[in-house]
């Protein structure tokens, strides 16, 4: 099959054998309903002009010149649509997201199929092998397993240059992603590149990303968003993230933000920002699930159902009374052994561990691990409930970034 290299700079004649100019590019037209784009045009450069031949006026594309099956004053130029491709100016060499290998790579080449009498765009080729056909050294690399380097352009998405995204055949692909996979894949892009491609994608898939880097990260890729999409992402990541994100930002736009969320979003973040960051009230989310002690298990398991999708730490279930203050805990565990109609006053802990609100990050990641918890509650003074610190936060200091990073995640 042929490669777009091997295409380009060949001389290009018409239906007399006289030559008219070079083959200076492809053009694919991209379909949502099929996969790979189809060849739909030759650009010819004829001196300083240049002719967009429709693919139909080609009478042989791999051959040593390509010949057309029209003169030149016969052949009606073909208008591009919007979302149409040149392959050497909008794809060569450019950055792509491999969704299969979840990674950003280089494209040095495109092999095309044929079928029947229309060409596709097949693979992109990422390996030295593609560079070595371009310099025309590729008889150097013959048989050193470059098939290795191919990619099926059905796991391509193409990353923005200049413009917004354009191709949108796979944006499933890239949505279908684990967050740690994409936060991965925007750390190795370009500023410019990384917020485009977050902009493409919906307010929870974005939520998930963030939460996956580091919060100066995250404030250096919401930096160009707009205002309105950045508060929409905030109201989807978890309250103690959204505030670490804020607190990275300055405080104009922080304020601004803060504004634009919804007012039970605001409400919670605005009550940890009002801790320091090395505090038990700093490092807490609101992000938990408590109950009366007047349910049964049965009632709770409901309780859980509904809750279940804007929560994302329910490992422990607290027991709190009208007061709020905290009576107990127990585990999911607890209540799948309990008995339907059981009270949670049966199987809950009354002896628990907790941590002050001004309790140091150093105290609570000490309570933890001594009790070998995945989140500890924190109360105030007269041991209300007011949130809960989970273990990676607690330790987010005692372990460095990137071994962290490498933990199991078990909240999720």
């Amino acid at each position: 099959m042929p490669f777009v290299s091997e295409l380009t700079g060949k001389p290009v004649t018409d239906i007399d054998g006289e030559r008219v100019g070079i083959l200076e590019d492809l053009v694919a037209s991209v379909r949502s309903n099929h996969p790979h784009p189809q060849i739909i045009a030759i650009l010819v450069k004829r001196g300083r002009q240049e002719l967009l031949v429709p693919f139909s006026d080609v009478a042989v594309l791999v051959a040593p010149a390509v010949p057309l099956i029209k003169r030149i004053p016969d052949i009606k130029a073909l208008q591009p649509a919007e979302h149409d491709l040149y392959l050497m100016r909008d794809v060569m060499d450019k950055q792509i997201i491999d969704t299969d290998g979840v990674r950003v790579v280089r494209v040095n080449d495109l092999e095309l199929k044929r079928v029947e009498n229309h060409f596709y765009i097949a693979n992109v080729d990422i390996s030295a092998g593609g560079v070595a056909r371009r310099l025309g050294l590729s008889r150097l690399l013959r048989g050193s397993g470059e098939a290795k380097g191919m990619i099926s352009w059905e796991h391509v998405e193409l990353l923005p240059e200049k413009q917004p995204l354009r191709l949108k055949v796979r944006r499933d692909k890239i949505s279908e992603l684990h967050p740690a996979d994409l936060a991965e894949i925007v750390s190795d892009l370009p500023p410019t590149e990384s917020t485009k491609l977050l902009e493409s994608l919906d307010v929870k898939t974005v939520a998930g990303v963030l939460e996956e880097v580091e919060p100066d990260f995250q404030a250096s890729l919401v930096e160009r968003m707009p205002d309105e999409k950045v508060a929409d992402v905030l109201e989807e990541m978890a309250p103690d993230e959204a505030a670490d994100l804020l607190g990275e930002l300055s405080d104009e736009r922080s304020q601004e933000l803060l504004r634009l969320m919804e007012q039970d979003n605001e409400t919670q973040v605005r009550k940890l920002l009002s801790y320091p960051v090395d505090l038990a009230g700093g490092i807490m989310t609101t992000d938990y699930i408590a109950v009366r002690p007047g349910l049964s298990a049965e009632q709770v398991l409901a309780v859980l159902r509904q809750k279940a999708a804007s929560v994302e730490n329910f490992f422990y279930v607290y027991v709190v009374n009208e007061e709020n203050c905290l009576m107990g805990v127990f585990s999911l565990q607890d209540l799948v052994l309990a008995k339907p109609r059981a009270l949670v006053t049966e199987f809950m802990h009354q002896r628990l561990a907790s941590v002050n609100l001004l309790d140091s990050q150093e105290d609570v990641a000490q309570m933890v691990a001594k009790y070998n918890l995945l989140a500890i509650p924190v109360v105030d003074e007269l041991n209300r409930l007011h949130g809960i610190v989970t273990a990676d936060d607690a330790l987010d200091k005692i372990i460095p970034t990137k071994w962290k990073k490498r933990l199991p995640k078990l909240y999720h």
